[in-house]
């Protein structure tokens, strides 16, 4: 997880309050660096500041805001990544608090960090690596709980969908003229991002952009679906996405249940216990919040 927050004791009287400040775009090599140092050192400094610099359809403000000492020196921030998509037609302007951290002397300071972030107007706010703690913070704060479950698919056979014209594209060249132009646009906003894979599935005209990770579940090769574009299309077509990720030596696949439009018309089980995302806004439900878009992609989660 990449937010960290714990309350400790109250600040001393005789230490002057740190100086709240966004983060502007030549702050972000000092805040990826102390991220990097007190936060987690498994993230190199420039991918973190490349996960910040993402131009997502928004004018974005600031890249979250940071504290500083009497002294100058940073002692703690929080990170945003802003991003704008369409929500049923209507464009949408996201802001995704990562990379909550502050220095244990200073955890006192740390709400004026959140304040600051969610005071922004105009934004749907979300968490979607929260820790047990910050998720509390957060719904301080009137964020809202997503549903934490996960359906399970057994990758079976499903040869009679090929027949029916159903095909999967992975071949970049081919994903290209595959696509229509909104999944295209996605596709081209994360393909950059290593730890990502792309699947096109569907006939001639008529394609879903799949988004996935490679993982493991219950000791077993698995693929772990991170978005998708037309979510009807992929639900109807999941078999065939199942049969290639089985043919890829994948066993199931993982998908998160608020991001279906159904239940699954193959073998699947849901799964719960996992720590629940959290948002905040108005206009929307916790099935049009994207991982798309957020840190969940723009760093190796």
């Amino acid at each position: 997880m990449l937010t960290s927050y714990r309350f400790s004791h109250n600040f001393p009287n005789d230490m002057a309050l740190p100086k709240l400040e966004p983060i502007r775009d030549e702050d972000l090599p000092e805040f990826c660096a102390f991220l990097h140092a007190n936060l987690n050192p498994s993230h190199p400094v420039d991918v973190w500041a490349n996960a910040f610099r993402q131009n997502w359809g928004v004018d974005k403000p600031n890249n979250g805001f940071l504290i500083r000492n009497d002294a100058g020196t940073l002692v703690g921030g929080i990170g945003a990544i802003y991003a704008a998509y369409p929500v049923h037609g209507k464009p949408m302007k996201f802001c995704n608090i990562t990379s909550w951290m502050v220095l244990d002397e200073y955890r006192t300071q740390s709400m004026r960090l959140a304040m600051a972030v969610v005071a922004q107007p105009g934004f749907i706010f979300t968490d979607l690596s929260p820790t047990a703690v910050v998720e509390q913070s957060l719904r301080f704060l009137k964020f809202r709980p997503m549903n934490d479950a996960r359906t399970v698919l057994f990758n079976l056979p499903a040869p009679w969908q090929r027949l029916m014209g159903a095909r999967v594209i992975t071949d970049p060249v081919r994903l290209e003229t595959a696509l229509d132009a909104a999944a295209l646009g996605v596709y081209r906003d994360h393909r950059e991002f290593p730890w990502l894979k792309f699947l096109s599935v569907g006939r001639k005209g008529e394609c879903s952009l799949v988004v996935y990770k490679t993982t493991v579940l219950k000791g077993l090769p698995s693929a772990d679906i991170v978005g998708f574009t037309r979510p009807d299309l992929f639900l109807r077509l999941l078999p065939v996405v199942g049969c290639h990720f089985l043919r890829s030596g994948m066993l199931t696949t993982r998908v998160e249940s608020r991001l279906l439009p159904g239940k699954p018309k193959w073998p699947y089980k849901e799964l719960t216990g996992y720590r629940n995302k959290v948002f905040r806004g108005e206009g929307v439900t916790e099935s049009d919040i994207q991982n798309l878009y957020s840190e969940y992609v723009a760093l190796d989660l």
